[in-house]
């Protein structure tokens, strides 16, 4: 069995008290999660895990579902790490995995983990049909011996902190709520590829940026972004949209770097949105969308210049 022999591959010495979902983005309601996490194993004197998903349940579950992420595995391990919780353990999602109840789950968890506790949020469920709920989790864990902790989720203004929310407002444009929400600034990586080079025509010269199918991205607009290559960090405007200026169709994400000069073809780069300057448009011709480049590169700079000054 797949999900066994995955678990079995991470084999903590130690007991442990575990968390378990996709937590894509680790927005600031995971982060608060996995913080109780950490306190309660500390004062119990475990180890601390995080069990995620290498795809989301839902992409299994419904075929047909497309699902955009919001980090990568590899980003979203890194950033549990960063919450000072040393064991994840990644589970591949699949078919055999979703027919599993949730005491076969939980038994897994036990044999492989070590586990002695579950920490989990007022709507998570396990196994197969969702039916192991809080209810039935805590009924479970009096039988098998592990204990169950339901964690509030973390509001803000009303509304509950999720990954939903964050796509949603993502895909709006709204950086500010994304910001909030995650804790951070939204990134987004990718590689550097031959573009049609209209950028450098027009005195803008950009690195076309290659993202992977399913990576979440924000409105089409313009941006003012922050570029990391390599160890090197960069002020930037980003495009990401259609050129419908030049009338074409395909959606491509142009990073403009401020006060760069070099090739960046084949680089892998990291953006990180600070804030969105405006909706992509059509323009009357070249000159005009010249002018308003030029108008969006000083404000970039200076909205950019005040994140610096304020530690943004």
């Amino acid at each position: 069995m797949r999900v066994a022999e995955e678990l079995a591959a991470v084999a903590p010495k130690r007991h442990t008290l575990l968390t378990i979902g996709v937590f894509d983005g680790v927005h600031v309601g995971h982060q608060y999660l996995i913080g109780q996490l950490r306190k309660e194993a500390e004062e119990r004197g475990f180890l601390g895990g995080v069990v995620t998903f290498r795809q989301h349940p839902q992409t299994i579950l419904s075929p047909q579902s497309r699902m955009s992420y919001l980090t990568t595995l590899e980003e979203r391990t890194e950033l549990i790490h960063s919450l000072g919780i040393e064991l994840v353990a990644a589970l591949s999602f699949t078919p055999e995995l979703s027919q599993l109840s949730a005491r076969e789950f939980a038994l897994l968890l036990k044999d492989h983990l070590k586990m002695q506790g579950l920490v989990i949020g007022p709507d998570f469920a396990l196994g197969r049909g969702r039916e192991g709920n809080a209810t039935y989790l805590k009924a479970l864990g009096q039988e098998l011996d592990f204990s169950v902790d339901v964690v509030k989720p973390l509001k803000q203004n009303a509304e509950t902190v999720s990954s939903t929310a964050i796509r949603d407002a993502l895909t709006r444009g709204d950086v500010a709520k994304v910001t909030r929400f995650l804790g951070r600034n939204f990134t987004l990586s990718g590689l550097v590829v031959k573009g049609v080079e209209r950028g450098r025509t027009l005195g803008f010269p950009t690195a076309n940026l290659a993202v992977n199918s399913n990576q979440a991205l924000p409105a089409d607009g313009v941006y003012a972004t922050r570029v990391y290559v390599g160890v090197s960090t960069h002020k930037a405007v980003v495009n990401i949209g259609q050129r419908p200026t030049f009338g074409e169709k395909d959606r491509t994400i142009e990073v403009y770097l401020l006060d760069f000069k070099g090739d960046l073809y084949g680089e892998e780069i990291k953006v990180e949105l600070v804030e969105r300057l405006r909706a992509e448009r059509k323009f009357d011709g070249v000159e005009e969308l010249k002018v308003q480049i030029s108008k969006d590169v000083e404000r970039a700079r200076a909205i950019l210049d005040d994140a610096i000054d304020h530690g943004r």
